[in-house]
């Protein structure tokens, strides 16, 4: 009995341990057209190299309203966020603060800085909504600003001491020059791994992307301020997304 036991218990950890893991894609935003880029990245990337991907997209009806969210975030193993001030429905917003909660990791990408936080002139009136003002220096470790206005590349290179880090393996970093604006973002919270630092005409220098551990299950964390079209379709940008899927993943 004690054998067969173990038998089972062994084919059950073999089952789980060849189970694809479980990605999220929560999608929200109007300027920067990841609800196209990201579902590409997912059929080109992220599903050939053996991941399981479910996509949220926002409502066309309800900016506000993510179906299916809760669902999908009960078995995830990944969320990725790309989202725009939106408030979402606070049964949603309370399965994405549970998937943290758990330990499990989060990658942000541009807009998650301010994904769940309103303008400051707007206001919440509709109580089934819900906000998270700290969700960037909380759950990501950064400390969005603004950024920087201007026409030109920003310029992108290894942090100090960072190059040598899984996340940057085989990315060609000054390919990763991109014309989309370049987020302020400094200072970083403590503990957080600065990867990249941009710098965009006569401005200082800022990291636009990092990695950090969060809360006391030690979830791991990635975020990019990169995002835009022009960075989805280069390739040490798909390259450092992977990479970032894979380190969060611990895999």
């Amino acid at each position: 009995m004690f054998i067969r036991l173990l038998l089972i218990a062994s084919l059950l950890a073999a089952s789980l341990a060849a189970a694809p893991a479980h990605v999220v894609l929560m999608i929200g935003e109007d300027e920067y057209k990841t609800w196209e880029s990201l579902p590409a990245y997912a059929d080109s990337t992220l599903r050939p190299a053996g991941l399981r991907v479910s996509i949220v997209h926002a409502s066309k009806e309800n900016k506000n309203d993510f179906p299916g969210l809760a669902t999908a975030l009960r078995d995830a193993d990944l969320l990725l966020v790309s989202v725009r001030r939106r408030t979402p429905l606070k049964e949603q917003l309370d399965a994405v603060r549970a998937h943290v909660a758990a330990g499990k990791p989060v990658i942000g990408i541009r807009t998650a800085s301010h994904a769940f936080s309103p303008l400051p002139r707007e206001t919440v009136a509709d109580a089934r909504l819900g906000t998270w003002t700290t969700f960037d220096a909380e759950i990501l470790g950064g400390n969005y600003t603004g950024h920087h206005r201007g026409e030109g590349m920003t310029t992108i290179v290894a942090a100090p001491g960072a190059s040598s880090h899984p996340i940057l393996r085989s990315v060609n970093l000054p390919s990763l020059a991109t014309p989309v604006t370049l987020y302020k973002n400094t200072p970083l919270v403590a503990g957080a791994t600065a990867l990249l630092i941009g710098t965009f005409l006569q401005h200082p220098p800022e990291p636009v992307a990092w990695a950090r551990t969060s809360g006391p299950k030690n979830a791991r964390v990635f975020y990019t301020s990169l995002g835009g079209p022009e960075d989805f379709a280069n390739t040490h940008f798909r390259r450092l997304l992977l990479n970032a899927v894979q380190w969060a993943l611990n895999r």
